[in-house]
């Protein structure tokens, strides 16, 4: 895009046009935050395999990591305005963790494949190395290798509409073979030394046993 003719834009800056432009909230959605866990916010956790995590260092400078395990095993409830969600293996990169040391607001969305809509939380973030509850979110024999302790400041289902519009949960508008695989993709814009057959080996069938 040519970022030269960003003077035709129309940008808006004041929070009044922007209301203007979008509408006035109605009743039902500006009330439907509430601050602590509902018995059908604590089915849903229970029934959703992920969510994404949302964090932002303390000049604003954003991350969102997307987390999952099996349904039951994601999140967990330490009470009525406390969650608790584990770290598994991963890359070591822990943008997300480092963001939360020096600013611990936090905004995660909930999904349950199929359910259009979603759960939103909101709140503030501890990270935790160990802990009795650590028991409680072993998968495959092994406990987490740290833990997100959120609480909550605001949570509310969010309308199912961007999931209608995109037909994500429908079948026939998936196309993941648009796009090569993910080893011929690492290889073209990551500066790596590994050969495509060895990202591939490294993507195949080990990738999943090396899970937890």
């Amino acid at each position: 895009m040519d970022t030269s003719i960003t003077h035709l834009w129309t940008e808006v800056t004041d929070p009044v046009k922007l209301r203007e432009i979008v509408g006035e909230v109605s009743a039902q959605a500006a009330n439907k935050e509430r601050p602590v866990l509902h018995q059908r916010d604590r089915e849903w956790l229970a029934a959703s395999p992920y969510c994404v995590i949302a964090t932002s260092d303390a000049e604003g400078n954003c991350d969102a990591s997307p987390k999952g395990d099996p349904a039951g095993a994601l999140v967990h409830v330490l009470d009525d305005s406390t969650l608790a969600i584990p770290e598994r293996k991963g890359n070591h990169r822990v943008d997300g963790y480092h963001n939360v040391l020096t600013n611990p607001h936090v905004g995660i969305l909930s999904l349950i494949p199929g359910r259009r809509e979603t759960l939103r939380i909101n709140g503030r973030a501890r990270i935790v190395s160990d802990a009795p509850f650590f028991e409680d979110m072993i998968v495959k024999g092994h406990k987490p290798v740290l833990a997100l302790v959120v609480e909550i400041d605001t949570i509310y289902f969010h309308c199912g509409k961007a999931s209608m519009r995109s037909g994500i949960w429908k079948p026939e508008t998936w196309t993941p073979d648009v796009l090569p695989s993910h080893a011929k993709m690492v290889k073209e814009t990551q500066p790596i030394e590994q050969t495509l057959e060895e990202l591939i080996d490294k993507y195949g069938p080990k990738y999943e046993r090396g899970l937890y």
